[in-house]
Parts: C-alpha cells; sequence; structure tokens
C-alpha cells in the first residue's frame, strides 16, 4: 500500500458548520452602551399677576362742575308716530312711567317741538334747533329769512318781524292765557272761565272757543303753530326757536 503524502499548504480546510459564510466584506458596528435620554426640564410656572385694581368711574362733567339731568332728543314726527301706531302724547308717559320706575328721584319735563309744514330736515335735527341745542347751529339761511316772532306780554302785542299783528283784545288775551302756561295743556272750560264772566251775556260755549283760536292762528301767520291742539283735551304752547316771550314775571301755575 502506498501512501502518498499531501503538502499541509495544499490542505483544503473545510468550513465549520458552525460559522456563518458570507461573501463580500460586511463591517459589524462596535456595540454601544444604552445611554438614557436627558429628562426633560420643567420651567418653573410664572408667578400669577396681581389683581388688577377696579377702574375709576369716568366723570361725563368738567372738573368743578355736577350733573343735574340729561336731555334726551326725540325725532319723531307726527306722520312717522302715525306709521309706528303710537301718539307722541303716550309716547312721552311711557319714557316718563319709565323714568319714574328707573330713577324714582328724578323729575321730568317734556317739551314738543314745532315747525312750520312742510319746513322738512332730519326731524331730531329740527327737535335739536327748535329747543335750543347749544351744540347745534342755526343754518344761515334761516336765521336771515325768518324774522322769528315776539310775543310781549308787558306791551300787550305780537310783532313779527318788523310788522304788529293786529289782534283783538279778546285774541291776545286768549294768546296770553295759553303762553303763560307753557308746556301745559289749557282746557277749553278752563279759558273759558279765566276770559269770561260766569254772567256775561257773550260766554261762549267749548266750541266757539276752536273759533277764536282759529282766528287768532289765522293772525299769527307762519307761526299759527305755536298754538298747539292736544286732541281732546284743549291747546297747549312750548316753546320755539324763533318764538321770543317777553314778560314781567312767571307763569301763575308755576310756583
Amino acid at each position: 500500500m502506498t501512501i502518498t503524502a499531501f503538502p499541509a499548504t495544499a490542505r483544503t480546510r473545510r468550513p465549520s458548520l458552525q460559522q456563518p459564510r458570507f461573501s463580500g466584506t460586511a463591517a459589524l458596528a462596535p456595540e454601544r452602551a444604552f445611554v438614557p435620554a436627558p429628562a426633560p426640564r420643567i420651567r418653573p410656572a410664572a408667578p400669577a399677576a396681581p389683581a388688577a385694581a377696579p377702574a375709576a368711574p369716568v366723570r361725563a362733567v368738567p372738573d368743578g362742575t355736577e350733573a343735574r339731568g340729561f336731555v334726551l332728543y326725540v325725532g319723531l314726527g307726527e306722520d312717522a308716530a302715525a306709521a309706528d301706531h303710537i301718539e307722541l302724547a303716550r309716547l312721552v308717559g311711557e319714557l316718563r312711567a319709565l323714568t319714574s320706575r328707573l330713577a324714582p328721584s328724578a323729575e321730568t319735563h317734556a317739551a314738543v317741538a314745532l315747525a312750520p309744514a312742510g319746513a322738512g330736515g332730519r326731524d331730531v335735527e329740527v327737535v335739536r334747533r327748535a329747543l335750543g341745542d347749544p351744540a347745534v347751529q342755526q343754518p344761515a339761511v334761516e336765521a336771515e329769512g325768518d324774522p322769528g316772532i315776539v310775543i310781549d306780554l308787558t306791551r300787550k302785542r305780537v310783532a313779527i318781524g318788523d310788522d304788529i299783528a293786529p289782534l283783538t283784545y279778546r285774541e291776545f288775551e286768549l294768546l296770553q292765557h295759553i303762553v303763560l302756561r307753557e308746556g301745559s295743556t289749557v282746557g277749553r272750560c278752563d279759558i273759558i272761565d279765566a276770559l269770561w264772566d260766569a254772567d256775561a251775556d257773550d260766554r261762549p260755549n267749548e266750541r266757539t272757543i276752536d273759533v277764536h283760536v282759529r282766528r287768532l292762528r289765522a293772525k299769527l301767520g307762519g307761526y299759527a303753530e305755536i298754538i298747539r291742539t292736544v286732541r281732546g283735551a284743549g291747546y297747549r304752547f312750548d316753546r320755539h326757536a324763533d318764538v321770543t316771550v317777553l314778560a314781567s314775571g312767571p307763569s301763575p301755575d308755576r310756583f
């Protein structure tokens, strides 16, 4: 038997079954120790802001003065009131009732602004001018073209511009009686009792008073509406921007 010996360099090494085979070159990353992420930093809460002090009340009047009331101008013509299905007298009454309920100590005074029929303009602006709002300037055209009316109770005459209205004694007494009770409705019976004696032969009835008022208005011309009819009650005079009343004393019904 012949035994042939192979050189060691030529010996083929069988791969181990436990060693995996790789084709090509693989780089193994070195193992890294696990480092936990740092805990998030918690910022301390900002201190709560101190509660703001209550704001001081705003004064609507300058220093050194005191508020004594206010004026509410309501622009509502007769046509607009009719469209709203309300009478001016009722609206005034309800506003007064509301004021009395909210402020029992309040005193109220209502005045109606009059203007010639068809004068135009916004109702509220007409009201402000008629009632003498100092913040409203009278239009220059109106100031030049409207002479105004002066009811001189001391000299017993009525001047419209440069003309004297041709009123009779009874017509002037009727006008004076209503004007002196400015802001109040004067009933027909009150007029009769004030201007005629109880046993006078010419003592009129209530319907005759309407005739006297109609004649008076005709002589007042464009200022006829300063004597306003209060339906079912009588007549009333309210101060108007172009009406001046000269009197030597206050109204006899005011104390």
